[in-house]
């Protein structure tokens, strides 16, 4: 199995201080090709508190496999947005149909802790895997 992880989980494991989280992420991927977006790229070092952070953070991005958004997924994030609303479903980030959508292109299963991914995969196709911190 290949996995595209999203910032809601790789927070689980920045934060990690005891090792449990990071052994069941090890568990879970067991060595598989693992990818991260863009997107998520960008949500992590937005997310950076100081400049010792962000330079942390770049260190480890630039060991990742990173996945650009293509360029299908703008209008059919959109898509997936509307298709929501009409079924009476509000995302609290729209963005995450970017992360979605990569996801799907590229058959990988989305290792996440956000509701808004549920919400997507009553309407798309979408390969989860909920990952929380604690069991």
């Amino acid at each position: 199995m290949t996995f595209l992880v999203d910032t809601s989980a790789l927070i689980h494991l920045l934060r990690d201080n005891t090792g449990r989280v990071a052994e069941r992420y090890d568990q879970l991927v067991d060595g598989g090709p693992v990818a991260l977006s863009r997107m998520t790229e960008f949500e992590l070092l937005n997310g950076a508190r100081d400049e010792k952070e962000l330079s942390r953070l770049r260190r480890l991005l630039a060991a990742e496999t990173l996945l650009d958004v293509p360029q299908s997924a703008w209008s059919e994030s959109a898509q997936i947005v509307f298709d929501l609303r009409r079924r009476g479903i509000t995302l609290m980030n729209v963005f995450d149909c970017l992360i979605a959508h990569t996801a799907i292109q590229n058959d990988l299963t989305l290792i996440h802790d956000d509701v808004d991914f549920e919400r997507i995969a009553e309407v798309r196709p979408l390969q989860l895997h909920r990952f929380r911190s604690k069991k």
